[in-house]
């Protein structure tokens, strides 16, 4: 399973994480609580109820690069222009706008 921390304007809004399910986002119920929360996208609006999906969710899909930006991550970190989820988690940490993405370490569990 991959994890990744979900922040806009630097406040933990949520979770979205990929199994051998497909994909989960899930708000943070503190986020929830804020005044003045607003949703990650018009389509994931704001509820406790995790969102499901077979495919990576439209607006995070939307996050990463296209075109000679794509080419460049792809060459210098390797990646499989397939996954999705790889591309979002190293190329979506500082994305233009309110929103970006940190990659959850698993933790060993022994």
């Amino acid at each position: 399973m991959r994890k990744a921390e979900i922040k806009i304007h630097e406040n933990i809004a949520g979770w979205l994480t990929q199994d051998e399910n497909g994909y989960h986002y899930i708000y943070d119920t503190t986020y929830l609580k804020l005044p003045d929360a607003e949703p990650v996208s018009l389509t994931l609006p704001l509820r406790e109820n995790p969102y499901d999906s077979k495919m990576l969710f439209a607006f995070f899909d939307g996050l990463i690069p296209e075109g000679w930006l794509l080419d460049i991550a792809k060459r210098n970190w390797k990646l499989n222009p397939r996954d999705r989820m790889e591309l979002l988690l190293v190329c979506c940490k500082d994305c233009i706008g309110a929103v970006s993405i940190y990659p959850v370490k698993e933790e060993v569990k022994e």
